[in-house]
């Protein structure tokens, strides 16, 4: 949604509609990210001009900022462990204490790749041609 709106320039209001298109789901599940996107400061929506446009430079807006908008994982809880396991089990007993320092490894893996690119890459990537 976000490279969509960032390759139409920022004079062009985009629609849930021609959004969802693209995406091929729903409007209704556009329109629900984009209230997370707004809530974040990426996107301005104009219910009344009917389109929405993005706040800030496609340069500016890393995809950790896209992550944390539209994740509903606690910050540092990416990988979830059930949270009442067997306490007479061995292994349940255990098995959050066992995964935490790679879990949390693994999160920060990702967040620190994510933050090196930005959405003005990823609209510059989707002009290469296929397999380049």
């Amino acid at each position: 949604m976000l490279s969509l709106l960032a390759s139409q320039g920022p004079a062009v209001l985009l629609t849930s509609e021609r959004m969802a298109g693209s995406v091929n789901t729903n409007p209704v599940v556009i329109r629900r990210i984009l209230g997370q996107l707004k809530k974040a400061g990426l996107v301005e929506v104009r219910a009344a001009a009917g389109g929405t446009f993005l706040r800030r430079a496609p340069a500016s807006i890393s995809l950790l900022d896209v992550y944390q908008a539209v994740e509903v994982v606690a910050e540092g809880k990416l990988f979830h462990v059930h949270a009442s396991p067997n306490p007479r089990c061995a292994v349940g007993r255990n098995i959050q204490a066992a995964l935490d320092a790679t879990l949390a490894r693994a999160q920060t893996a990702l967040e620190r790749e994510l933050a090196r690119v930005t959405l003005a890459q990823v609209v510059t990537d989707l002009a290469l041609p296929a397999g380049s």
